[in-house]
């Protein structure tokens, strides 16, 4: 490990405060970052859009892993690396982007964030981890909200185009959760940032194809706006947040770090309501309460060290 990396990481153990600023800063940017997204769709294609994002992200991130003196992973992961790439990042966000087109960023959050959910139960079929009651109590809990929000739209018939935007948007997150499943599989030994930075560099590139396919003909608006929507979400939410926050990782516990990202939904509900007056439901407020609930039970049973 570069020796700024070590420094960085003991002063943050050193210093609790720092931890909290850190978790906070970064929570809110992702959760800001959703409205980002649901407004650049105004200047580009939502696959246009990620590519840009995150040909821009892995560029800052290959310029992070020069600063920290990380090198070029073995021919062995690359395989691995790229299709991480794929399942994190490309159909992802190909899939959140395109589903932001019908459904609110605010809620469009929430539902990615049920990430975890989909996280634990791929693992007791593929790495066969086996439950134990808590855990079992809080992925219910968790499901229940999630069926909440979904639930609640197919009963008062809401219009078609948004039930699919949002089932996209879970499948985006199924995907998210395999793809940390394969990380656990075939990736565990290289360094965090390294495997951030490529698998981004090949999502990008898969992202950048579709995207010169199926929308090479649409225009594209550059102005103030759209580029600081690149910029930001690219930069800021895509590279340098996830740089602190695997530093982070290193310095904290699993429980708090897993906890904290339950965050984002909420700041993601809070900017949609705030700046794009995306309405705050019953159903969605209680469907975010128990995701919220259901994945911090599982959690910290999970980790806690008694168990």
């Amino acid at each position: 490990m570069d020796e700024r990396q070590m420094r960085m990481m003991n002063y943050i153990k050193q210093n609790k405060w720092v931890v909290v600023l850190l978790i906070l800063s970064i929570t809110i940017i992702w959760g800001y970052a959703w409205t980002l997204m649901k407004e650049a769709l105004q200047y580009m294609g939502p696959f246009t859009f990620s590519a840009y994002r995150f040909g821009v992200g892995a560029v800052t991130m290959f310029a992070i892993l020069l600063f920290f003196k990380i090198g070029i992973p073995e021919r062995k992961y690359w395989k691995h690396l790229f299709i991480v790439g794929l399942l994190q990042t490309a159909i992802v966000f190909l899939l959140v982007m395109y589903g932001l087109k019908f459904v609110e960023a605010g809620k469009s959050s929430i539902l990615l964030y049920s990430m975890p959910i989909w996280t634990s139960l791929l693992a007791i079929f593929i790495l066969k981890d086996r439950l134990i009651k808590p855990q079992i109590v809080g992925l219910t809990v968790g499901i229940l909200g999630l069926l909440t929000i979904l639930g609640w739209d197919l009963w008062l018939a809401q219009n078609a185009a948004t039930v699919f935007g949002e089932m996209l948007i879970v499948i985006a997150a199924i995907s998210w959760g395999l793809s940390n499943i394969y990380y656990r599989l075939f990736l565990k030994e290289l360094s965090q940032l390294q495997v951030n930075g490529y698998q981004m560099a090949f999502g990008a590139l898969a992202i950048m194809i579709v995207a010169m396919i199926t929308e090479s003909e649409q225009a594209i608006v550059w102005n103030a706006e759209s580029v600081y929507y690149v910029l930001f979400t690219g930069v800021l939410a895509s590279a340098l947040c996830f740089t602190v926050w695997f530093i982070l990782l290193s310095a904290i516990d699993m429980v708090t770090a897993t906890i904290s990202t339950l965050l984002v939904p909420v700041f993601g509900l809070l900017f949609g309501w705030l700046l794009l007056n995306e309405p705050l439901t019953a159903n969605i407020l209680i469907g975010t309460a128990l995701i919220v609930i259901g994945i911090s039970i599982a959690n910290v049973y999970k980790k806690s060290p008694s168990r």
